[in-house]
């Protein structure tokens, strides 16, 4: 796969009340297509999410929920045991919140993205992804689906008939499966390296896993993190890289219509 049309989304909104993370939301909207706004389980407050909505209207940037488990404390990173029916409830519940500010603001979402060790969990998980894709067919079948496409999220998403893009995520190793490698913690990365990653990607349709094989990755966004150390230069630097070879920047919705329309 040569992708020269690619979508840029990052996970905004991530602090909550006074606390705020090193790279501001204003910096990182420059940035991207798409932004992820945390809507209040694992980051993120009423207020926060309204400036983020208001921000990225005023940018052009397209409007994505980020639902996470209910974990302020671990910052949704950590595994809360919970039936299918629960968490899929708890997604609903934060989807609602932020469409809410987006009508107030006069704009649609564009996608949904869980966040964390929640979308790890959904990835992995046939039963809620069926669930998850269920109650989204009923309640918002014209949202995206945010997932990875060795995921069971994207087999039962294409198969139900639910719109999805599939994501690269810049600043995450790849093991030999196409899945990402799950961190709490995150080292400090090399900008070029990240961006040099995202453009082979693109233009070859390969990754480097850990185990130290190339593998094949289909997608139409690629992820960077705002908690990743170094946040703004990784962005900036992966927007130059795509850019300078060629490569399209466009929200997640006129990516997906270019490949065939994500179903």
């Amino acid at each position: 796969m040569a992708a020269r049309l690619v979508d840029l989304n990052c996970d905004l909104g991530e602090g909550f009340g006074q606390w705020t993370l090193e790279a501001s939301d204003d910096d990182l909207m420059d940035l991207i297509s798409s932004a992820n706004v945390a809507t209040g389980f694992h980051a993120g407050d009423p207020n926060l999410m309204d400036r983020v909505v208001r921000l990225a209207v005023e940018r052009g940037v397209a409007l994505g929920a980020h639902p996470g488990f209910r974990d302020l404390q671990g910052f949704g990173r950590r595994v809360i045991q919970a039936r299918p029916e629960e968490l899929v409830n708890d997604i609903l519940y934060q989807l609602g919140a932020l469409r809410e500010f987006a009508r107030r603001h006069g704009v649609r979402l564009q996608h949904v993205k869980p966040h964390g060790a929640l979308y790890m969990e959904v990835a992995r998980d046939e039963t809620l992804s069926e669930q998850l894709v269920e109650a989204l067919l009923k309640s918002s079948p014209e949202t995206l689906l945010f997932c990875m496409d060795v995921s069971k999220t994207y087999a039962v998403a294409r198969a139900a008939g639910l719109p999805v893009a599939r994501e690269f995520y810049a600043d995450r190793d790849y093991d030999r499966s196409g899945s990402i490698v799950f961190a709490r913690r995150m080292r400090p990365l090399d900008p070029q390296e990240v961006a040099d990653k995202c453009v082979r990607a693109c233009l070859e349709g390969k990754v480097r896993t850990v185990e130290g094989d190339d593998i094949d990755i289909e997608f139409e966004s690629i992820c960077f993190h705002s908690d990743t150390p170094g946040a703004l230069r990784i962005g900036t630097t992966l927007r130059a890289a795509l850019i300078d070879n060629g490569i399209r920047i466009a929200p997640a919705a006129e990516v997906v219509a270019q490949a065939g329309g994500g179903r």
